[in-house]
């Protein structure tokens, strides 16, 4: 590794290859990413009361026995209950070098679906968050908050990405990158990452984003382009350039800037001001080296936003700044970009439902 960073599609080969990254069933091509490796379920879930990290010195499995309701095969499929709480043992284990610490993610389709997946380790004090050295299995926490789903082993939910040291941008670093290769479209505003904005202004038409129906069918993960959204989902349109959020929904948005990961970085979308109580933008989170750059097919791709207002009904005008992203640089080069040569769902997108709805 010639330097500091997040790893690239390369040395994840290498982890691999070494037994840091291991499973029984071997990890395929297709897992991995220019910045990041995709996570299988394993064949049960355990239907459990509540949310839990297994604490310091303590095991998910020796937690479980506390929590457990019953167990879900899902060797031939099985649906995970909107509103329940399942954990899943995840088909990969690790063996971190020193030196090396591991973040998850929601893909991006996971979040699109308002499917709330966040990886628990043993001896965990926080979720998707996994230090130097840890030895061990992985499990999916998986709650689904808009719609029931159908799941089967092998399914990919979470992705994990991994670091040697920090290579974070800080703003002075972002404003002359932004200067030499322009990240976003309009002004950027640079504060603790990129920030960016929603979309209520469309340049074509009144339909500025989705929101979740309350009461709807199960949808299999596997059926790409197979349901109609009309049936899971209600349009929003707006002329006033703002909407009203209500408490408790789930919407897709889409933000008003197109932003550029370059080849030499990857980033992580963040809130953007965490004491903002009234609504959270959620975020599947990793954006990989590539995405919306010219290069990797892209020109400029603008982020999708997936909302849940909280406490009261809250006014989101056209303009305001909901998210930010956080740049990193990769350790080198991935030999893959994101949209280049790989199945990339979003690049170039615009306003998306996630890949099951047509």
């Amino acid at each position: 590794m010639t330097a500091k960073g997040v790893l690239p599609s390369q040395a994840l080969r290498v982890l691999i290859a070494k037994g840091a990254i291991s499973a029984a069933i071997p990890i395929t091509e297709a897992q991995i990413q220019p910045a990041s490796i995709d996570l299988r379920l394993g064949t049960v879930a355990y239907r459990v009361r509540a949310s839990f990290l297994a604490g310091q010195g303590r095991r998910v499995a020796e937690r479980l026995t506390e929590f457990e309701m019953h167990r879900v095969d899902l060797t031939a499929g099985a649906v995970l209950e909107k509103g329940c709480v399942y954990v899943i043992p995840l088909m990969e284990s690790l063996a971190l070098p020193a030196g090396v610490t591991a973040v998850a993610n929601a893909k991006s389709s996971t979040g699109r679906l308002d499917l709330l997946t966040r990886t628990i380790t043993d001896g965990g004090t926080e979720f998707d968050r996994i230090p130097e050295g840890y030895s061990g299995p992985l499990y999916a926490e998986v709650c689904p908050k808009s719609f029931s789903v159908l799941v089967r082993p092998g399914m990919r939910l979470n992705q994990i990405r991994f670091r040697d040291g920090q290579a974070v941008l800080d703003d002075a670093t972002l404003a002359r990158l932004h200067a030499d290769q322009p990240l976003v479209s309009g002004q950027a505003v640079i504060s603790e990452g990129l920030g960016f904005s929603v979309d209520l202004r469309p340049a074509e038409g009144d339909l500025v984003g989705y929101r979740a129906k309350p009461h709807t069918g199960v949808v299999d993960l596997d059926l790409i382009g197979h349901y109609p959204a009309a049936e899971f989902w209600e349009e929003i349109h707006t002329t006033e350039g703002r909407i009203i959020l209500d408490p408790g929904a789930f919407y897709i948005l889409v933000s008003r800037e197109a932003v550029t990961i370059p080849p030499d970085y990857a980033a992580e979308m963040a809130p953007y001001l965490a004491m903002v109580g009234e609504f959270r933008v959620h975020y599947a989170g990793f954006f990989d080296p590539g995405f919306g750059h010219a290069d990797a097919g892209g020109a400029g791709s603008r982020g999708v936003l997936e909302v849940r207002c909280h406490e009261a009904p809250f006014v989101l005008e056209h303009g305001q700044v909901v998210g930010r992203l956080v740049y990193e640089r990769m350790s080198e080069r991935p030999d893959t970009l994101y949209g280049q040569a790989i199945k990339s769902n979003y690049q170039g997108q615009g306003l998306k439902l996630a890949k099951q709805f047509r």
